[in-house]
């Protein structure tokens, strides 16, 4: 008689033949090329998420710029050539982008799906989003920060003379620490309880968004947050702290918050509070990264640095602002804000080497996907995805594209530069570490300020230099491709110090 064991192996064998019959597609004619991979559901998944770009590049490679990968039980047709970018967003109404974000974010954050066929608002929900993050509400919100950033830098105590000393950090741990301390702060107002106690509250913040933040790829690759016992318990104390009762016995709380509180009237304070949170992770998780690569790019620059330090301090003559840790803290509002390009620039060089952000969007239906010289058809629910790291480091549009060049995003007159070419055609896109089209993050207009603003204030209340004299950048974190801006696999040791003022 056959075995127990040799029985469930035959019938595991005969699943697996009849999934590899039945359970992988075709390609069908006037499809893109495909590439089922060999494991069942997870297709490409593994070899995509140990190296996105190496990856992507292999298949341009073979099958030309545009082609399918089953990934996680979905067939994602990659569009690789940023000269069809605008070609491919031509096709919005074939596109549900809504679909795949809000159930990720329910996902990952734990709240309700937001969706109209669940008789919900997402349409009020993005309106309200980008109404309270641009015009008057980004004002205002900017400038919280400004003054927020200073609360967490400037010294408590005003330095004496001759006494500053060196303080050693690692500067992308620094950067964490103020940027999240800053942007609580700014988003969901100060503790009336009193500074000590606000102090501490932040700190163990702090803590749990870490722990939160290192599981969520996982999250929205679709592991349930039950196998993640310290990352459920730190999403939990998070969103704990974002109840209604908690916010009320808070001052200043930004209008993004209390629009957004209003908005989702379906929810129940539980639900509001884990939606408060997707907030809360929308406008830290890729701005701290940013802002490490920002700075870490260019202190190692020193023409980066002279051109700068040139620029602030020329702006904030111009405003009248004085450096000083006793007077009034600087402030230098939007427009003077944006009249910055040498900061500019110096962001976008930073992000164009560190992001790696996957754009998609849903297919509503079946349609055939027009682009340039050739059309494909493309199935309902099938995902189309474009990759804009291929674009950041093609040498063809940017040479030279793994070396930081500060100036690049520059003219001739130092001014803003937005011409930049591929195969001798001019490109519509070519930066795109926010997204595009109705994808387009409605945070990133604050996000620069934040970072402008955190630049700002480090030249202006700060010494500062590597703790060792040969640095080298460090490797990007692929495990959080996909997502946006790749933090550093490693932290880099700085010294800073207040200056003389």
């Amino acid at each position: 008689m056959m075995s127990v064991s040799l029985i469930w192996g035959v019938v595991i064998a005969v699943c697996c033949c009849w999934w590899l019959l039945l359970g992988t597609r075709r390609r069908q004619m006037g499809e893109p090329p495909l590439e089922n991979g060999l494991i069942p559901y997870l297709g490409c998944a593994l070899q995509f998420g140990a190296n996105p770009l190496e990856f992507l590049r292999a298949n341009q490679r073979k099958h030309g710029h545009v082609f399918t990968c089953k990934l996680m039980g979905n067939y994602v047709h990659f569009i690789t050539n940023p000269l069809l970018y605008h070609k491919v967003l031509y096709h919005g109404k074939y596109f549900d982008w809504k679909k795949f974000h809000f159930t990720a974010s329910a996902k990952a954050f734990g709240h309700r799906r937001i969706d109209p066929s669940d008789g919900n608002t997402t349409d009020n929900i993005s309106k309200t989003i980008i109404k309270t993050l641009q015009g008057d509400a980004l004002n205002s919100l900017s400038e919280a920060m400004m003054e927020n950033l200073q609360l967490v830098l400037r010294p408590q105590v005003v330095p004496k003379p001759k006494t500053p000393t060196w303080m050693s950090e690692g500067m992308y741990a620094f950067c964490y620490r103020v940027m999240f301390e800053a942007g609580y702060f700014t988003l969901f107002g100060k503790d009336l309880s009193g500074q000590d106690a606000q102090k501490a509250l932040i700190l163990n913040h702090l803590d749990h968004f870490k722990q939160f933040d290192k599981i969520f790829p996982a999250l929205v690759a679709g592991f349930p947050i039950h196998v993640f016992k310290t990352g459920h318990y730190a999403r939990e104390k998070l969103a704990e702290g974002l109840r209604l009762q908690k916010l009320r016995k808070r001052d200043h709380i930004s209008e993004l918050v209390r629009f957004l509180n209003d908005t989702l009237s379906t929810l129940d304070d539980t639900e509001k509070a884990k939606s408060f949170l997707a907030v809360l992770w929308a406008s830290q998780a890729n701005t701290i990264p940013a802002t490490f690569w920002s700075l870490f790019q260019m202190i190692r620059n020193p023409e980066a640095m002279k051109a700068a330090t040139e620029e602030v301090n020329k702006m904030l003559e111009n405003a009248g602002q004085k450096i000083s840790f006793e007077d009034n803290p600087i402030y230098l509002n939007r427009i003077q804000l944006d009249d910055m390009p040498v900061l500019d620039s110096i962001i976008k060089e930073s992000l164009r080497l560190s992001s790696a952000s996957l754009n998609i969007r849903t297919a509503k239906e079946d349609f055939t996907l027009h682009l340039q010289d050739s059309s494909y058809n493309i199935r309902k629910d099938d995902i189309i995805a474009l990759y804009p790291q291929l674009m950041h480091l093609d040498p063809e549009i940017y040479p030279d594209p793994l070396t930081f060049k500060y100036d690049r995003y520059l003219d001739e007159n130092g001014k803003t530069r937005s011409t930049f070419y591929s195969n001798g055609l001019k490109l519509k896109y070519y930066y795109m570490p926010f997204g595009s089209g109705a994808t387009i993050c409605p945070g990133r207009l604050f996000a620069v300020q934040e970072i402008k603003q955190f630049l700002i204030l480090m030249l202006s209340y700060f010494e500062l230099e590597f703790v060792e004299s040969c640095v080298q950048c460090p490797p990007l974190d692929q495990s959080r491709a996909g997502l946006g801006v790749l933090p550093p696999l490693n932290d880099i040791e700085f010294r800073y110090k207040f200056k003389h003022l």
